[in-house]
């Protein structure tokens, strides 16, 4: 029963008599819990309050963090009780007890990443005897439940073309080294397809990895350390994960390397290797509305009897340089200096990014854009 609880954090603004609960003491897990009052909701009475868990994959990363901070926004705005939970790094074991000791404890619904298979089948049989549940950031095409997250493979489609394109298009001839923080993870190694397809235009180049870099930033700058000593003369650096575009801007400032490095998510850190000119290009996947929508989907799902379906809702790609900021779903143009300031500030990205859930906003009606899971990895 939620025994590895290390205590509750604030780590969303409170407004009106909004009250944190204290919550139980322990291990190795950090978890926040944030009660905002239940409010008159499309019609439903003030007096309801819900519970929702939500467990992410690896508490520890920057990105993740990101999707914390907007699921507990979710919950304020929502007037219900997110509880969030996940191991500090990556363990399918412990991230599945987290999800089985929060239904224990009777929340109303569960939202969670499935980095691993071995989630599947309880999970399917929490959702079989009656749970709701939503699946995001990480799925698998074997969960009966909506996922909510970026088109995979798509996405380092576009990382890829854009790499190629700063080192010489179809001409390009050297080596490109390739990192991944979690082997065998469906979302990275699907990045990891799409890179390697829109390099493959250019048969002058050898694509090697992807290698395992790890996640904790420390591990992860070490082994991108390694591999570029073994291979000085790579002409790009490509990661899959948070923690590679720090680390590669880190390794190129330090050792005045002139490869071009690219990766994923629009962390601070990342945006200011870019802007610092140690990095060229980061992915981004819209962590509001991953945080947002996984709340948003369970509680329009039992107030309003909104579908909770198995199937796909795109969360959309950002692509960013700085030279070049594009967003999805139509957002507002913004320069890097804009979109550096509202990533470092969950309050400035609540402002930037809500209106998307309000009338008229790309997602008002989001059960309309569900689509087939199996969109996610094509």
């Amino acid at each position: 029963m939620l025994d590895r609880i290390n205590g509750a954090v604030i780590s969303a603004p409170m407004v009106g008599t909004a009250a944190l609960t204290a919550v139980l003491a322990a291990t190795a897990l950090a978890i926040s819990a944030f009660v905002a009052p239940a409010t008159a909701q499309d019609g439903v009475a003030s007096d309801e309050k819900l519970r929702i868990g939500y467990v992410l994959h690896v508490t520890g990363n920057p990105f993740i963090k990101q999707i914390h901070d907007h699921a507990l926004q979710a919950g304020e705005d929502l007037g219900v009780e997110v509880i969030t939970a996940g191991p500090q790094a990556y363990d399918v074991g412990l991230q599945l007890k987290d999800v089985e000791d929060l239904n224990a404890t009777g929340v109303d619904g569960i939202v969670t990443s499935i980095p691993g298979e071995a989630m599947v089948r309880t999970v399917n049989e929490l959702i079989d005897g009656g749970l709701p549940v939503v699946q995001v950031n990480i799925s698998s095409q074997n969960l009966n439940a909506m996922h909510i997250g970026e088109r995979s493979v798509e996405s380092g489609r576009i990382l890829g073309r854009a790499i190629l394109e700063q080192i010489g298009g179809d001409s390009a001839e050297g080596k490109v080294l390739m990192g991944i923080c979690a082997p065998g993870m469906p979302l990275l190694e699907n990045r990891g397809i799409g890179v390697k397809e829109s390099l493959s235009s250019a048969k002058g180049l050898e694509v090697l990895g992807p290698f395992n870099v790890k996640d904790d930033a420390t591990e992860n700058y070490a082994n991108w350390e390694r591999l570029y000593a073994a291979n000085p003369d790579a002409i790009a650096m490509v990661g899959l994960c948070a923690s590679d575009v720090t680390s590669l801007g880190r390794l190129r400032a330090q050792y005045g390397a002139d490869f071009i490095a690219g990766g994923y998510d629009l962390t601070p850190s990342n945006l200011q290797q870019i802007r610092d000119g140690h990095a060229f290009v980061s992915m981004g996947q819209t962590p509001f509305v991953q945080g947002y929508l996984g709340i948003k989907a369970i509680v329009d799902h039992l107030r309003d009897g909104t579908p909770l379906e198995q199937g796909f809702v795109n969360t959309g790609t950002s692509l960013v340089t700085r030279d070049k900021v594009e967003l999805p779903y139509g957002l507002p143009s913004i320069t890097f200096e804009e979109l550096l300031e509202i990533e470092s500030d969950p309050q400035k990205a609540y402002a930037f990014y809500k209106p998307l859930f309000e009338e008229g906003g790309a997602l008002a009606n989001w059960s309309s854009r569900v689509q087939p899971l199996s969109v996610e990895a094509e």
